[in-house]
């Protein structure tokens, strides 16, 4: 929680890691999860590092428990999480890790192709019974039938044979088989055009489906007979069973014969069944056996694979045999990182200790927050508009309070609100049984992961409902009304379709505020929206440039964190002049308006809107009634006062537009000549002598930066060398030595800093005059500075006009919840009907519950929570949120643990 408000501080390190003691190391600090390595081997192809091997046999072993993990999900076993974190195995225990998931996998295979081959066959027997069962059956049903039928066919081909050949007896074949139902129809049609009807095909289905071998899938199948004449249409027969794959099983002409083959097949299927039993059986145990390890080995197996694919971002020293790593830590956490790498050290029984070295570096640090499980839903808000920049000031602990209550303010029902806040508050009361279910239900987890979230927006939001007075559209009479009926006697009253107004010079007798929220008695006005919209409008526009203001501070803590006083003289001090000036004014001339104009001179108070118009007018004469006009001024000196503050407002804008560019420019121009003068004191044959052009550089603010002479040397400044104040005259550098990326040894690095030698007593920064005006162009600089100008003076008149969305949603969400309690449920309450009119209540209950529900809670809810997320995003967070950072993603162990599947990381 310190560093909510500002990102941590962050430091680029270099390890050097000796290669005994490397993978215990980074296995520690992926425990830790609080050091982003870089890739230094970010040119070398992938099947080029060092590792690349050992990372193959963690995708072997990950696709062996790939097929364990699936083969358990076939058997629908659940597999179980019991919370367990192990540590990374050494390397050593890959071996074993091995031969344990080729041995489980192995087993598993071995039985699934005996299975296999076992329900194959099972089906095949099964196929057959039916077709001998069925095949029994029809001849004995249709045995008359068939005699016909022989019979018809046999006077055919005697009719046929008169005067050719002797008669001869007519004999029918026939085969029999199983089909798919689904192509039974279409192999119907083909026996039929093919054989051009000279076949006669009768099926019956198989009432219970068939177990596919393969997939395990039902198969329905029907069974079928064909009968023909002659080998050519037995021939054309079989070929038409192949095409559409049907199952022809062998089938005895005699009834004994398929009797006895019938007993036969029904005995061989007893003991398949009883063979299949036991190997499901020996299955289910190799399978059982997996399942309560198998989560412990997904998480050995990745975080085994995350140490290689992490060591292989790092250099190999040959020469030492150590391995150097370079990452981002937060500083806070060196410690921790130093006692994570003892630790290691210990566990690999290493007697050299691992060096870490914190460097210098012009990198932009990453953004570092930590966050709870309270805080974190605000920051991933914040975050999803952009990554802060590095220490800059972050909105999420004011978006704490600002965002629940900005959506209140548009959201405001105290009956909405309840229920919001006790939908929010159950998800974290109940928060450890529903993360422990795991729900892979995108919605839902968007939800809980916001718990905290909607928890405060209901709780604001019941909040301003009470200040509404607005519960389900009805309104709390709690103390009563400041309006009385005095004047109107009770006869007129009751006098029908009269319209009848409450004058508040005549009938508002109280003089003090109403207790808390809104009187009631506007609930049943029909004035209700004029007063409302005129409450709700002011109020937005106060809350709005109030959150404004507090943007435009925030922004002081950045320049003053930067040392920007620049920034502060000539751009924050404007700004504030120029929206107080312009629009904390209005909103100081509504709380004028509303502790000065009392009842009785609220109908001839000045308009607000006409009064801000003339202020840019000039315009302070109003034409007519001098005592009764909205274009009266409030005050005495109103025109003094508002032509200064006109007056300073606009002053600021050329303040804000011209000031910093030339300001800047001033300076570049300032430390160009002290170079000039400096190189002409020194002259060119000492300047070359201590600095060689070859090494000279740049940075990006125009200081002077010396070129590394070797390629190897790291752009960051490791062993840097550091001129300290010299004696004139000085000709050499002392070199110190320093380490390149490939661990080797180099005659020296320069400092990142500038370098400075004594001159007289003087120390002058050496700066190179080639390409250095370059880093600085005006024309960009003044190009920025006028469009953060015109955006600023823009936005404060269409951010002040935004904020009005507070105003009309609250009075869209009031409207929808009275028209749905005036069209639903109200009229089941004016229903006079004995006994069933309790029933119609209740059913409409219903429906306005439901409608409840989706339309105001959800659909209303989602709206008013993206009007909130522009308002933090657009009119607050412009004011002083760059946010063009880059998060800080640590070497975690983390991930490993929310997987829930392998199949998730495929």
């Amino acid at each position: 929680m310190g560093t909510i408000f500002r990102s941590e501080e962050m430091s680029l390190c270099q390890l050097f890691l000796q290669s005994e003691a490397a993978y215990a190391c980074v296995s520690e600090l992926g425990e830790l999860g609080l050091m982003q390595f870089k890739d230094l081997n970010h040119g070398v192809n992938a099947f080029q590092r060092k590792f690349v091997n050992e990372v193959r046999r963690c995708e072997e072993m990950e696709r062996k428990l790939r097929y364990i993990e699936k083969e358990i999900k076939k058997e629908k076993l659940k597999i179980p999480d019991y919370g367990e974190n192990p540590k990374a195995p050494a390397p050593k225990e890959m071996v074993d890790l091995e031969a344990t998931y080729e041995k489980i996998e192995g087993e598993l295979r071995e039985v699934n192709t005996n299975a296999e081959a076992l329900k194959r066959n099972f089906l095949e027997l099964t196929e057959l019974r039916e077709v001998l069962i069925k095949t029994q059956n029809f001849f004995s049903a249709h045995r008359h039938e068939m005699g016909s039928l022989v019979h018809d066919a046999q006077q055919a081909l005697n009719q046929d044979e008169v005067g050719f050949a002797p008669q001869q007896s007519v004999q029918l074949g026939f085969l029999a088989g199983c089909i798919p139902r689904e192509k039974l129809p279409a192999f119907e049609r083909m026996l039929w055009f093919a054989c051009r009807g000279n076949v006669f095909l009768r099926y019956e289905e198989i009432q219970q489906p068939m177990e596919d071998p393969v997939t395990g899938d039902p198969v329905f199948k029907s069974v079928f007979i064909i009968f023909f004449q002659g080998e050519q249409l037995k021939a054309r027969v079989k070929k038409i069973c192949e095409g559409f794959k049907a199952a022809l099983y062998p089938c005895p002409d005699s009834p004994q014969e398929r009797e006895e083959m019938l007993k036969g097949v029904s005995t061989r299927l007893e003991d398949l069944k009883m063979v299949l039993n036991q190997t499901q059986d020996h299955r289910h145990r190799v399978l059982v056996g997996a399942q309560k390890e198998v989560r412990t080995w997904i998480i050995k197996v990745e975080k085994i694979k995350a140490i290689y694919h992490t060591l292989n971002m790092f250099n190999f020293d040959v020469s030492h045999n150590s391995l150097i790593a370079e990452g981002w830590c937060p500083v806070r956490a060196l410690e921790d990182v130093q006692m994570a790498l003892k630790q290691g050290e210990k566990t690999s029984g290493s007697t050299i200790p691992t060096i870490i070295h914190p460097m210098k570096t012009r990198e932009t640090p990453p953004t570092f927050f930590r966050t709870n499980k309270f805080t974190k839903g605000f920051q991933n808000i914040v975050d999803a508009y952009g990554i802060a920049s590095y220490r800059e000031v972050n909105p999420a602990p004011y978006a704490i309070i600002t965002f629940p209550f900005l959506f209140a303010v548009m959201f405001g029902d105290a009956g909405h609100g309840s229920i919001m806040f006790m939908f929010g508050l159950w998800m974290i009361i109940s928060e450890k049984k529903l993360l422990a279910q795991k729900s892979d239900n995108e919605i839902w987890n968007t939800f809980f992961g916001g718990r905290y979230i909607i928890t405060l927006m209901g709780l604001f939001s019941t909040y301003t409902g009470v200040i509404y007075n607005d519960a389900f559209s009805k309104s709390f009479n709690i103390f009563g009304s400041a309006w009385r009926n005095e004047d109107y006697k009770e006869s007129l009253l009751e006098v029908p379709d009269i319209e009848l107004t409450l004058d508040p010079a005549l009938f508002f007798r109280n003089s003090t505020p109403y207790p808390l929220g809104i009187d009631p008695i506007w609930q049943l006005s029909d004035n209700k929206i004029t007063f409302l919209n005129s409450f709700k409008m002011k109020t937005a526009v106060i809350l709005g440039i109030s959150q404004m203001l507090f943007g435009i501070i925030l922004g002081i803590f950045n320049h003053i964190h930067f040392r920007s006083v620049l920034n502060i003289l000539v751009e924050f001090i404007p700004e504030v002049i120029f929206l107080l000036s312009l629009f904390g004014y209005l909103v100081s001339l509504v709380y004028f308006k509303w502790i000065t104009f009392d009842v009785s001179q609220a109908s001839c108070a000045p308009a607000l809107l006409i009064q801000y118009i003339n202020m840019f007018m000039f315009k302070y004469t109003a034409d007519g009634d001098q005592k009764c006009n909205a274009q009266l001024p409030f005050y005495k000196g109103q025109q003094t006062i508002q032509t200064i503050l006109l007056v300073a407002a606009v002053a600021c804008v050329p303040v804000m537009l011209l000031v910093k560019p030339f300001v800047l420019r001033s300076r570049h121009n300032k430390k160009l000549r002290e170079i000039e003068a400096m190189r002409g004191r020194l002259g060119a044959h000492s300047t070359d002598a201590l600095i060689p052009n070859e090494i000279i550089g740049e940075n990006s603010a125009g200081n002077g930066v010396p070129r590394k002479p070797n390629a190897d040397l790291k752009a960051d400044g490791e062993g840097d060398i550091e001129l300290g104040p010299m004696p004139a005259g000085a000709d050499n550098i002392e070199e110190l030595p320093s380490t390149s990326q490939a661990g080797d040894s180099v005659p020296a690095s320069v400092s990142q800093k500038d370098i400075s030698v004594n001159i007289e007593g003087a120390t002058t920064s050496l700066l190179p005059d080639e390409d250095f005006e370059d880093d600085f162009e005006f024309g960009e600089i003044f190009i920025h500075q006028v469009i953060h100008t015109i955006e600023f003076c823009l936005g404060c008149i269409s951010h002040t006009a935004s904020y009005l969305r507070l105003w009309a949603l609250s009075l869209a969400h009031a409207q929808l919840s009275e028209v749905l309690w005036q069209m639903v449920f109200s009229l089941a309450l004016k229903m006079d009907i004995p006994w069933f009119g309790s029933v119609i209540v209740f059913v409409l209950w219903i429906f306005w519950a439901n409608l409840t529900i989706a339309v105001l809670l959800v659909m209303e809810g989602l709206s008013a929570f993206l009007h909130t997320l522009r308002l933090h995003w657009v009119e607050f967070q412009s004011k002083f949120y760059v946010g063009d950072g880059y998060s800080f993603n640590p070497f975690s162990f983390k991930f490993v643990l929310d997987i829930e599947s392998l199949e998730d990381i495929k």
